[in-house]
């Protein structure tokens, strides 16, 4: 017996000793090729690039994974407790590793003869997560318990908590628990109620089959167990947990404007982002990005372009063809044309789904919002829309909620599986003249048509460099492709302005005389003979460069061309910041070459401002998830042109304005200056016009170019949209003229007050006496005294 003992214990001993070195050995082999885990203690996870408009309003996000860093201070208490209560309750007792756990886990795999359970801590999870893959193996297993334990030697228990509640994946393309918290509630993480925080806690496990969109019951289940974890616990009161089982869950989202407002715009910061930083920093690094965009700017412009290009297209009589959609696309449509109710605002555009036709008009669905289009209102439709119709709609008026009845009451079980309103929406009424019946207000809309023409406009605040809008076409939906950045045309007679500020520096003045007579070149290359011609035909003769820009003469800007040299001309246009093929060759000086509207605003702004160009600024800085600075977009000036020849182009472009091409604008009743621009057989229209406080520029024409029509003129096309654009956001500034620099005589030019630089004035004007000069200054557009006139002078 003594022996057997004694064998026994040997036996024992070995058995032990042959363990202890099998766990030794084993530990070294799965420890041989561990990963590091400077990874986790160096925390950086993609996170969701935030882009704000100049007031600090969310303008859009770029990321690859929708992830918002918040901190535990940041949480309600009770958040991290129901996730430690679903997924790790001793998470601050143990070591990185639970024993417990895993035999509990152990033994109910054993009962249903599978693996259902891992017994994994949070720690585990994380070190899977971010270190090792999700193979199911026990070589896995092993390397993840090692990795954990030391992992909590490393990092405190609230930071691989912290790291926890960000990096898990809680479904509907949320990762972690701000994001989950905008995705299925609408609030913030430190809103959460204790219910809504147990439903998402109850997600990790299987985000998919416990998402409240896709299986309530399923979600409302996880969410009591939960509950339960955490009244066991007593991490919360009973009078809590019932009360939180009992509250009822509403599910929506948080509004998400990305690509709703200012699609354009936030598309150029994006593509200046990734140029800058690259694609892997912009769409996970969590930078928090300054745009320059004023949204009443914005939507003020994206509502001028497109009425303006609406009415070219109704100049020509064209009439457009209806959009069908299949049925089998109508949810798609509804997921992605919903808008939210802050953004509708009268004279807002919009793309609906028509539900049906009668004698008052059609209703129409847009999102979850349905509209009402009267008959009178579908202009050019009528008669031809029928219910799958897509159409263009504006907003005119926005329901009278006071008066409409509120949307109908959810059933308690729609209630309860919190169905978003989307998905589940009221029925539209049985008859368009009846719309409250459908139990929710009605937007009333105007039908538009979707033109084939674009076009693009730019406006800048000349000071700063500061882009405040930007529409780079009609739809970002239909196209993309950025007009207003990425598109060169012929600036036709909007190039002028630079010919005529060589031409300032060169002997010349607003009262030097040039013949407008037939003209003609012949090429010393080709030998070809070029003979330019006026837009309307004929000739006036011998007439001054004030009244030549002012009607925008072709002969005689080719005539000061080629008196000052297309040398100079060339040089000046690449000095400005103005990019393309520019050769020396006079028809340039008539705007033959293609250029870039952006690059037109950085020309013009050396008018706009002091003789110096700026250059425009989509983004203003760039700053880290925690707020460090990145980058800083400073403004880079240029001194192209003397400031003294800036104020005579300032005089020269307000009489444009005033008696030239642009009349239009004077309705403003401020000053202004600026240049239309009309390219061969109307394929291209422009309009520049600029205060010291604001420079805005436009054009219309078809992508691949072709004339619009006879008479589609700048004048006709783009300076109506222009105009638009400017009414409604001109009163936010006060009138302001241009700042006479030292070194400047005022005199009078075919009767019209204009402005000299200092040496140029005798022999060539007549001067102002003070009281004209005071008169001008007073009221730069009153008429002056007849002064004697200068062509009779001279001719």
């Amino acid at each position: 017996m003594k022996k057997f003992l004694i064998l026994s214990a040997i036996l024992v001993f070995v058995g032990l000793i042959c363990g202890l070195a099998g766990g030794v050995g084993l530990y070294y082999w799965a420890s041989n090729d561990l990963p590091s885990f400077r990874k986790i203690t160096d925390y950086r996870p993609p996170l969701v690039t935030t882009i704000y408009t100049r007031d600090n309003k969310v303008l859009g996000y770029l990321y690859s994974e929708k992830r918002f860093l918040v901190t535990l201070s940041e949480m309600p208490d009770f958040l991290p407790k129901a996730f430690l209560a679903a997924e790790d309750a001793t998470f601050y007792q143990h070591e990185g590793v639970d024993p417990s756990a895993i035999v509990r886990a152990m033994f109910k795999n054993l009962q249903k003869g599978s693996r259902k359970q891992g017994g994994s801590t949070i720690t585990q999870q994380i070190i899977k997560r971010l270190l090792l893959s999700s193979e199911k193996s026990y070589t896995r297993k092993i390397k993840e318990a090692i990795l954990a334990y030391r992992l909590e030697k490393y990092l405190t228990k609230d930071e691989i908590l912290t790291i926890y509640l960000n990096q898990i994946y809680l479904g509907s393309r949320a990762y972690g628990v701000e994001a989950a918290a905008r995705t299925y509630f609408g609030v913030h993480v430190g809103d959460l109620t204790i219910a809504q925080a147990a439903l998402l806690a109850g997600l990790p496990q299987a985000p998919s089959r416990y998402s409240p969109f896709r299986d309530f019951d399923s979600s409302k289940s996880r969410q009591k167990y939960v509950l339960g974890r955490m009244l066991a616990q007593n991490w919360i009161t009973q009078a809590q947990h019932d009360a939180a089982v009992a509250e009822p869950l509403v599910f929506k989202s948080m509004a998400d404007p990305s690509w709703e407002v200012a699609p354009f715009y936030l598309e150029e910061v994006r593509r200046e982002l990734i140029d800058r930083f690259g694609e892997d920093q912009v769409y996970n690094g969590g930078l928090h990005v300054h745009s320059a965009v004023d949204l009443k700017h914005q939507e003020a412009a994206e509502r001028a372009l497109r009425e303006g290009l609406v009415a070219s297209e109704k100049r020509r009589g064209f009439k457009p063809s209806l959009e069908k959609l299949d049925k089998d696309k109508y949810e798609e449509f509804y997921e992605r044309s919903n808008v939210p109710e802050a953004l509708l605002v009268p004279g807002r555009w919009l793309k609906a789904l028509v539900q049906e036709v009668g004698p008052a008009g059609a209703v129409v669905r847009f999102g979850d919002k349905y509209g009402l289009i009267p008959a009178e209102d579908m202009s050019w439709a009528k008669g031809k829309v029928e219910a799958g119709d897509l159409v263009w709609a504006s907003v005119t008026a926005i329901p009278d909620k006071g008066g409409a009845e509120k949307p109908a009451a959810a059933k308690p079980a729609e209630a309860q599986a919190g169905k978003k309103t989307k998905a589940a929406p009221t029925p539209p009424p049985a008859a368009p003249a009846a719309p409250a019946k459908a139990g929710r207000p009605m937007w009333r809309l105007a039908m538009q048509l979707e033109p084939h023409i674009e076009g693009a406009i730019v406006s800048m605040d000349p000071r700063t460099g500061e882009v405040l809008a930007c529409v780079g076409g009609f739809s970002f939906e239909k196209s993309q492709f950025n007009r207003a950045t990425q598109s060169f045309r012929q600036p036709g007679s909007s190039f002028k302005p630079i010919v005529y500020s060589v031409a300032m520096d060169n002997g010349m003045t607003p009262a030097t005389v040039v013949v407008d007579g037939p003209f003609s070149y012949v090429d010393p290359w080709s030998k070809q003979v070029w003979s330019p011609g006026n837009y309307e035909g004929g000739h006036d003769g011998p007439m001054s460069i004030r009244a030549a820009l002012a009607k925008s003469k072709n002969l005689v800007t080719v005539r000061v061309a080629q008196q000052v040299g297309m040398k100079k001309i060339v040089e000046r246009a690449q000095a400005l910041g103005l990019r393309g093929e520019f050769v020396p060759f006079l028809p340039v000086s008539l705007g033959a070459v293609a250029v870039n509207i952006l690059d037109m605003i950085r020309a013009y702004s050396a008018f706009a401002r002091d003789g110096s160009t700026i250059n425009p600024r989509f983004v203003l800085d760039v700053k880290s998830p925690w707020g460090e600075e990145v980058w800083v977009n400073k403004p880079e000036i240029k001194q192209v042109i003397s400031p003294q020849t800036a104020y005579v182009m300032d005089s020269l472009l307000k009489e444009v304005v005033r008696a030239g091409t642009a009349t239009a604008a004077k309705v403003l009743n401020r000053p202004i200056a600026g240049k239309t621009g009309t390219t061969n057989d109307f394929q291209d229209a422009w309009f520049m016009g600029f205060t010291p406080y604001l420079l805005t520029g436009c054009y219309v024409g078809y992508d691949q170019p072709k004339s619009m029509g006879k008479g589609e003129t700048g004048g006709r096309a783009s300076l109506p949209i222009w105009l638009s654009y400017r009414k409604a956001v001109e009163e936010d500034y006060p009138v302001e003229d241009f700042s006479r620099p030292p070194g400047i005589f005022m005199g009078t030019v075919d009767g019209v007050p204009m402005a000299f630089k200092e040496g140029t004035e005798k022999g060539s004007m007549a001067i102002m006496d003070e009281e004209q000069e005071k008169a001008f200054l007073t009221d730069p557009n009153a008429p002056l005294g007849k002064s004697e006139d200068l062509l009779k002078q001279m001719f």
